[in-house]
């Protein structure tokens, strides 16, 4: 891992996600690479090219100054930074930047409070996760002794997974991190025998070549709801994180499926890190 983008709004989440961006690139020894995005509509500028070259500098100004306040935080201290401030207005414009520059992975705060279903929805995390080809790693809440030593990956075996997997793969090896497959099997129309499950799995194991495949393991669990049975599972082996792999347009609601209750919305402060399918 060589850079990592840590999009900033000046937020306390902000801070968050930049305090595990410079763990994880001390541990890689990685370029961390902040970006501010400006987002100022046409419509502040007037005619006159003068005065909108004006604007545009003071608002530039500001945002440097915030910067310099900002970055000011002793966890950044041996850590490479190049700072990033452009006027992007739309989020897809993150992952043109991010294959510009080689981004390995993006960290990201959120806000998010009603469990995984709504992690993203309405946020500006929802729309760097659906149009990003690179991992997304998604923080809630202050954790500096965050690490990736013991990772839940939540899947259904079905080969369109698969990419996603071998990417999570190659990036928790680089941790030597374990990787726990697991599936949630609902006693509804989506429950499947443990035979068919195996040969599902079987065959999609079967399909992961030229990987190290020690540190992984399989379990299957049983839940009325995905996201509910996948934390609680995640809480059972203390798990540092959960990893899930995303459909980009169709979103995060295309892999979580389920309602949403009062005991999911507990347990939802878990890092999440999204791949792409």
């Amino acid at each position: 891992m060589k850079r990592i983008l840590v999009p900033v709004d000046f937020s306390v989440f902000s801070e968050y996600a930049l305090e595990v961006a410079a763990r994880l690139a001390k541990r890689q020894k990685a370029e961390l690479v902040v970006f501010h995005m400006l987002g100022i509509s046409e419509s502040v500028f007037v005619a006159n090219e003068a005065a909108e070259k004006a604007e545009a500098k003071y608002y530039l100004s500001m945002a440097k100054e915030r910067f310099a306040t900002f970055l000011d935080k002793e966890y950044l201290k041996g850590v490479k930074i190049t700072e990033i401030i452009q006027n992007y207005k739309v989020f897809s414009e993150i992952n043109e930047l991010s294959k510009e520059i080689e981004i390995d992975l993006i960290v990201m705060g959120s806000h998010g409070t009603k469990g995984l279903s709504d992690f993203f929805v309405g946020s500006n995390t929802e729309k760097v996760v659906r149009t990003s080809t690179v991992p997304v790693l998604v923080i809630k809440q202050r954790r500096p002794q965050f690490k990736i030593e013991n990772v839940v990956f939540a899947c259904d075996f079905k080969i369109e997974n698969l990419y996603a997997f071998i990417n999570a793969v190659k990036l928790f090896t680089e941790y030597e991190a374990k990787i726990n497959l697991v599936y949630v099997n609902r006693p509804n129309e989506y429950f499947i025998t443990k035979t068919e499950l195996d040969k599902r799995i079987s065959y999609f194991m079967s399909k992961v070549r030229d990987q190290n495949l020690e540190n992984i393991e399989v379990a299957y669990v049983t839940d009325y709801s995905i996201e509910h049975g996948i934390l609680e599972y995640c809480k059972k082996i203390q798990a540092d994180l959960v990893a899930i792999p995303t459909h980009g347009r169709k979103g995060w609601a295309h892999f979580f499926v389920g309602s949403l209750g009062e005991k999911m919305a507990n347990h939802a402060h878990l890092p999440v890190m999204t791949f792409k399918i």
